[in-house]
């Protein structure tokens, strides 16, 4: 009778040995090509979301550039009447004149503009030396 040589138990467990060697590096293979992958694609993600804020920041410094030169713009202007009032201030001959001016009927604008005056002093020389306005009727 022939006798089958059974492997030995070492055999056995030196193959499931082997086995398990195998899947294990498979699954660490597997595992870390998902955490490259992951990794890549957060790394993208980040790329992406720091190009949008560089062009909105980018984007904030130009609009605060041109904010600047607004302001800068509205200073001029707002120290620019302050000057030529300064430059030209209404004496009694300019208020003199603006009498004259308001009697023949000049307006306001024009008192500012001719005499010096500010925008209330005219309004106060028309009010009382312009001719008297006409009245206004009452509906009863």
């Amino acid at each position: 009778m022939a006798v089958m040589n059974l492997p030995n138990i070492e055999f056995f467990l030196i193959l499931g040995r082997a086995v398990f060697l195998v899947f294990s590096f498979a699954l660490a293979a597997v595992t870390f090509t998902g955490w490259r992958r992951a990794t890549r694609q957060q790394s993208e993600q980040m790329m992406a979301q720091n190009v949008a804020l560089l062009e909105r920041l980018t984007d904030l410094v130009t609009r605060l550039d041109s904010m600047d030169q607004r302001v800068a713009q509205l200073a001029e202007r707002l120290e620019q009447p302050a000057a030529r009032g300064t430059s030209a201030p209404a004496g009694p001959q300019g208020y003199q004149i603006a009498i004259r001016l308001a009697r023949s009927g000049a307006s306001a604008e024009e008192l500012v503009s001719g005499c010096g005056l500010t925008r209330a002093e005219a309004e106060l020389v028309r009010r009382l030396h312009g001719p008297p306005l006409p009245e206004l009727r009452q509906v009863s």
